[in-house]
């Protein structure tokens, strides 16, 4: 039966203390703020700061107690404390919830507080004044249709464990994030030899491992120079982290276009390189592509050199930021770009670095998927039991 989130309280939701943060003291409490709670309703501090306030201990959240975020850009955003999580005060734009235990489960609760439904209530209730926000009564008339206690308990429990291997995912994709760095930062610069590998590295330029070709953009007046066979790229188009192989644009040129504009017609295998708007984004055309004038892109003298230089522009994007001018924006040219200066190893050694480090980039793109696949299994979970679609025999009663 459907009732209201009010009915299932040990007492009537509450704002935080309004007080100002202060820089952490291990001898006063932590603050929680609605910027300390990430999307997947973490306390993520960063950095931890603390409270100061003679009022501190009326606002200190118990093992269960939930807050929610009442205001702003965030609102509606949630977090269930838990002791592991210290001694913690909840600011004043955020709800504090206390569920009754023997009615409603807390970690329950939590996961209707991430579920789609709750959030289409949200931009319901959220909206009804200028500022977006939900106060201590909208929240206490949030619809829920529970379950018994001991179904709730069970659900909780399911769904707690998805969470888990979704959480577990996220902390190993952060160290092999960090393991790569490392390893970028010592195969890049020959401090450290991959086996089979010995000698001195040359020092050279950029240019002398790569042609570097700028860009250019067809008349948009002339429609025939648009829509041809010719991937077109611009630098929005790359991210900071590198964005691998690419063969498909938002735009795309033809033959035409190609020989009417600025622009070249670059080799499968070239490192895109951005020059202007975000310096030194990186990735590989897997087919020959086009780029705009913001790019400063290198085409390798040998195809084996091309994945050691796209790490080693990642690694070094400091080099181009500090050759880059201009009054309305900074800018590298393609000519300076060719001319920075570059300790590189055989052909042989640079393609085997490129690999090993692509190899670490396949098994992050991997855990990544794995774990976008785990995020999804985790929502369709809950579509199913959150909304009784999907009913659990309670733990220890015959089906």
């Amino acid at each position: 039966m459907t009732s209201v989130l009010g009915s299932f309280l040990a007492r009537p939701p509450r704002y935080g203390i309004g007080a100002a943060a202060v820089p952490y003291q291990s001898d006063l409490p932590t603050y929680v703020r609605i910027t300390d709670i990430d999307e997947a309703g973490r306390f993520r501090p960063s950095p931890r700061v603390s409270v100061d306030s003679p009022l501190s201990g009326n606002y200190c959240l118990s093992d269960g107690d939930l807050v929610v975020a009442r205001t702003g850009a965030s609102v509606g955003k949630s977090y269930r404390y838990r002791d592991e999580d210290g001694e913690l005060v909840f600011a004043g734009f955020l709800i504090n919830i206390r569920p009754d235990p023997q009615r409603l489960d807390p970690t329950y609760l939590s996961h209707v507080l991430q579920s789609k439904p709750y959030w289409n209530w949200v931009a319901s209730e959220s909206t009804r004044s200028g500022q977006p926000g939900i106060n201590a009564q909208q929240l206490s008339r949030l619809p829920l249709d529970l379950p018994a206690i001991d179904v709730q308990e069970d659900v909780a429990d399911k769904l707690a464990n998805v969470s888990a291997l979704a959480y577990a995912l996220e902390r190993l994709i952060v160290k092999k994030r960090a393991i790569k760095q490392g390893m970028m930062q010592e195969l890049l610069s020959g401090r450290k030899r991959l086996p089979g590998f010995s000698g001195e590295w040359g020092e050279s330029t950029i240019g002398s491992l790569a042609r570097a070709v700028g860009g250019g953009t067809p008349s948009t007046r002339v429609p025939a120079y648009w829509g041809g066979e010719i991937p077109w790229f611009t630098p929005a188009e790359i991210g900071a982290s590198g964005a691998g192989l690419v063969s498909k644009s938002e735009r795309s040129i033809t033959r035409d276009g190609l020989a009417s504009s600025g622009a070249n017609l670059l080799p499968a295998g070239t490192v895109l390189v951005t020059s202007r708007a975000s310096i030194g984004h990186t990735a590989v055309a897997a087919v020959p592509v086009a780029t705009n004038q913001g790019f400063a892109s290198l085409v390798p003298n040998s195809r084996r050199s091309t994945w050691f230089l796209y790490y080693w522009i990642q690694q070094n994007t400091a080099e181009l930021e500090s050759r880059a001018a201009g009054s309305t924006f900074l800018e590298i040219s393609a000519r300076k770009v060719g001319a920075i200066p570059i300790w590189a190893p055989s052909l042989d050694e640079q393609d085997t670095i490129g690999r090993t480090i692509r190899d670490a980039d396949a098994e992050i793109a991997a855990l990544e998927r794995r774990l976008e696949a785990t995020r999804a299994i985790k929502q369709g979970m809950m579509q199913e039991l959150l909304t009784g679609r999907t009913l659990l025999v309670p733990s220890g009663v015959s089906a």
